[in-house]
């Protein structure tokens, strides 16, 4: 485990300590689930990012072969 030291907003400070206070959680425990779900958050947004912009790169493509395929005459 890593030690890590960190300034953070007296506000946010305070309020974390209140929900700690019912949540009878360690802080550092409290702290790590925050920043777990923070990147997992942070992970999807990336994989979004780089999705759009792959589709973005064979959409053109993509509506050609759609064209081409509307334009087939399927005989049953």
């Amino acid at each position: 485990m890593k030690t890590v030291s960190l300034k953070i907003d007296d506000s946010i400070f305070g309020e974390t300590e209140k929900i700690l206070a019912r949540l009878k959680k360690p802080r550092n425990r409290y702290i790590n689930e925050a920043i777990e779900y923070y990147n997992r958050v942070q992970r999807r947004l990336i994989l979004e990012k780089r999705l759009k912009k792959e589709s973005a790169l064979v959409k053109s493509d993509s509506m050609t072969v759609l064209k081409e395929f509307e334009g087939i005459d399927y005989v049953d």
